[in-house]
């Protein structure tokens, strides 16, 4: 059966059996109710801003402005420190994307058709038509002024990159995923994630796109989250991710014997979630209902 979310910090209990699960419900209001230092490590990827419309009221990326999207993701980002330990992990997937030149639609694409919006934000003040908006690094920055340390930039380099049918710039085929601490010191084991000849791990990794036909289109590829889990936290420890989509954080802590919270606004992609992972109606908590 479904447990309700009490609605007050520390008042739900997280000392149960089978300590992995689902949260229905949207993520600021319900890391409200996460107590402090409860997760040991924090691995996400939001919605990109003015990309997709999920046709979720209060859903994040359709903010009016760019600035309103990097500070609604910087004030969930500050509770959600609240709820990591100290010597905790952040690790932040985040994509870019181009200016719309005030153009209230994107058209379709031949050889990527889901790029089709019929809702799209204008062109950011100070910015041109066919700009690049820098989003994550201005994501990162804001985090950096909130008390995050900012801690490596990784390349997310992939060899399958979608196509795009620009002829004035070079196709994108990668994305940035921050690594961001809450603490000057933190659990990180190298060892974990050392490349051959025991290198230190490098900041380009290669790993090929890895869609899952049932999610939406935006999904963790597995060998994006492994690197992170392992350097990142021990056996049993605690990963969250507030934006959990198709559910790819949890699938790789379970594999890696880790436990996981997921915060997902979309019921839909709470069934896919629940159902890729094996989780049982106990394992998913309505908030507020």
């Amino acid at each position: 059966m479904s447990i309700n979310l009490l609605k007050r910090k520390n008042d739900f209990d997280f000392n149960f059996p089978e300590s992995s699960g689902i949260f229905l419900g949207d993520a600021f209001q319900i890391l409200q109710t996460f107590p402090d230092e409860s997760v040991n490590c924090i691995i996400t990827s939001p919605p990109y801003w003015g990309l997709r419309d999920y046709n979720i009221s209060g859903q994040i990326g359709h903010e009016p402005t760019l600035n309103q999207y990097i500070n609604q993701l910087t004030i969930i980002f500050h509770e959600a420190k609240r709820v990591l330990k100290e010597d905790g992990v952040f690790w932040l997937n985040i994509g870019d994307g181009y200016t719309s030149g005030n153009r209230k639609w994107r058209a379709p694409d031949k050889k990527n058709p889901a790029r089709e919006m019929s809702i799209r934000p204008d062109t950011p003040k100070g910015l041109k038509p066919k700009d690049l908006l820098g989003i994550p690094w201005r994501l990162a920055f804001s985090l950096q002024d909130s008390n995050w340390y900012l801690r490596s930039d990784i390349i997310w380099n992939k060899p399958n990159a979608m196509p795009e049918s620009v002829k004035d710039r070079p196709t994108r085929s990668h994305e940035y995923l921050f690594m961001l601490t809450k603490s000057e010191k933190y659990y990180y084991d190298r060892e974990a994630i050392q490349e051959p000849n025991k290198r230190n791990k490098r900041t380009v990794w290669d790993i090929n796109t890895q869609p899952f036909p049932e999610a939406h289109f935006a999904t963790f590829p597995p060998k994006l989250i492994e690197p992170c889990i392992l350097s990142s936290t021990r056996r049993g420890d605690l990963i969250l991710d507030p934006f959990f989509g198709s559910g790819t954080v949890g699938l790789v802590a379970k594999e890696l014997e880790r436990r996981f919270w997921g915060i997902e606004i979309n019921p839909k992609y709470l069934e896919i979630a629940k159902k890729r992972i094996n989780l049982s109606e106990q394992d998913i908590y309505h908030f507020g209902s």
